[in-house]
């Protein structure tokens, strides 16, 4: 066991005598891992500096074994001191002031109720029943209101916030391991307290029509808030970036406006279009302000601005399936028109400045009324017949008659039975095929004067115009014309003039 002692030192009196005097505490002598010789106080009692003499000559034979405690100082530090090296360390990956300031909060919060001083007094336990039970409180003119329960987005907030905490403490070397890795957040979508949607088309319209014409509302004008709405909703801007903007933040040229990076989300500088028609209008809003002047004089309250608004439009600000229409509701809005145009699903998330393509689409891109009656409306017609169907009805194959008597062979082709072939006039159809079954060429002549089997050929009268009148067939020079009768040969191969019964062609 490691001794102890008091120091004792000598003191000359007024007198000129010379005592010796001993101090309060206990001290110890020992030699570090390092080979180090060093003077360690201890306390008053005797007994609790041998113990403590003890504790400090074992970790120094556990430090020469090379079996050492790397976190044991940071164990003894207060979780508030460890708090303030963690905001700091937001702030210098370049997070907002603000963030940082709300995580920080968040976990002080949780590690008081939870009552945790200390690193080693975090229980995952504790930490989630505590969460689960926090209420939330708005700061009113009567003092703080109490709405109830926390939401489970909330719940998530802070156990997230206490995990990038614990995790950062590992990260740090400052711990072994994180108490509350294991814990998992719930899901969002089973307790939504404030939803948002995204606002018609004609509701904007409406909205900036009224808001134009209205008077002053939140240290702005008619004309400015509506600018404001218009500007949020074609750019999907969010409020601190619309605040943050300047007039040489707007590229007129270009027609495009600019976010700096320290006012974006995602710490990025961000570049997006705008419409002409907006960014005219825009320059004239802007025109005589100096490059460094504000734009907008954007209240802190803009959820109350644009509910105020809504109202006088008759616009309800929650709607009946109990979604939101706050001032992040006109970003919904951007999403949701973007989709609604046809525009591709990462072009979308590129103006949205989205890094998961699954918050563009899950969360900020909603459906209007009536597209869902428009798409089905869209899809093909089943009631109409199939291709092979249809092919059947147009060839006369379905078992139906196409222009011709049911009892007609089908199987006879003008190729080898011209006069049984139905042709396009019904009646002769009929009447052809009769004659040629029974021989009743008069009943031929009767109902269709048809030419029979006896008379084709025969009758001047029954031929065509240009078999029957050769000298009209065709004029000199001219590609001669042909006819079932004549050799063909001739005819093709040569322009020479043919002589047919002593009749020039």
């Amino acid at each position: 066991m490691a001794s102890v002692f008091k120091r004792k030192r000598k003191v000359k009196l007024d007198n000129g005598r010379t005592i010796v005097r001993q101090s309060q505490k206990y001290y110890t002598r020992l030699t570090d891992a390092d080979g180090i010789k060093r003077t360690i106080p201890l306390f008053q009692d005797k007994t609790a500096s041998q113990q403590r003499a003890a504790q400090l000559q074992k970790e120094i034979e556990l430090a020469r074994a090379g079996v050492v405690d790397r976190y044991k100082e940071h164990r003894k530090r207060p979780l508030a001191e460890h708090l303030e090296d963690f905001e700091k360390s937001l702030l210098a990956k370049g997070g907002t002031t603000k963030n940082a300031k709300q995580v920080k909060s968040r976990i002080r919060r949780v590690f008081d109720e939870c009552k945790f001083t200390f690193w080693n007094d975090i229980q995952a336990s504790k930490v989630q029943h505590k969460i689960s039970g926090l209420r939330k409180y708005v700061k009113t003119k009567e003092g703080l209101k109490d709405l109830g329960e926390i939401s489970a987005q909330t719940y998530n907030f802070y156990l997230k916030a206490v995990k990038q905490f614990c995790k950062w403490m590992v990260q740090d070397n400052r711990a072994s391991e994180s108490a509350v890795e294991h814990l998992q957040t719930i899901n969002v979508r089973a307790d939504r307290r404030h939803d948002r949607r995204s606002l018609e088309t004609d509701e904007i319209r409406r909205l900036l029509e009224a808001t134009q014409a209205a008077g002053k509302r939140f240290d702005m004008t008619g004309y400015e808030r509506a600018l404001l709405y218009r500007l949020a909703v074609e750019t999907g801007l969010r409020r601190d970036e619309l605040k943050s903007l300047k007039v040489l933040s707007f590229d007129f040229e270009n027609y495009t406006v600019s976010v700096d990076a320290a006012y974006s989300k995602n710490r990025k500088q961000t570049i997006l279009p705008l419409r002409k028609d907006t960014a005219a209008e825009l320059q004239s809003f802007v025109a005589g302000k100096l490059p460094m002047a504000q734009v907008f004089k954007v209240p802190e309250k803009t959820a109350d601005m644009l509910k105020a608004d809504l109202e006088a439009v008759n616009i309800p600000y929650v709607d009946d399936t109990g979604r939101y229409a706050d001032f992040h509701a006109l970003r919904h809005s951007t999403g949701s028109l973007l989709a609604a145009s046809g525009a591709h699903p990462k072009v979308v998330q590129s103006i949205m400045r989205h890094s998961d393509i699954n918050m563009t689409m899950s969360r900020y891109t909603h459906i209007f009324r009536g597209q869902e009656s428009e798409a089905v409306a869209g899809l093909p017609d089943l009631s109409l017949p199939s291709k092979e169907k249809q092919k059947e009805v147009a060839t006369g194959t379905d078992d139906k008659p196409v222009d011709a008597i049911q009892n007609t062979p089908k199987e006879l082709t003008p190729k080898w039975t011209p006069f049984l072939t139905p042709t396009a006039y019904s009646g002769c159809n009929r009447s052809a095929t009769v004659g040629n079954e029974q021989g009743n060429f008069q009943e031929n002549d009767e109902n269709g004067n048809c030419l029979n089997s006896g008379e084709l050929d025969s009758k001047k009268e029954n031929l065509s115009a240009d078999v029957s009148d050769k000298e009209q067939l065709r004029l000199r020079g001219l590609e001669p014309l042909t006819f079932g009768s004549v050799d063909r040969r001739s005819v093709q191969l040569s322009y020479r003039r043919i002589i047919f019964d002593n009749n020039e062609l």
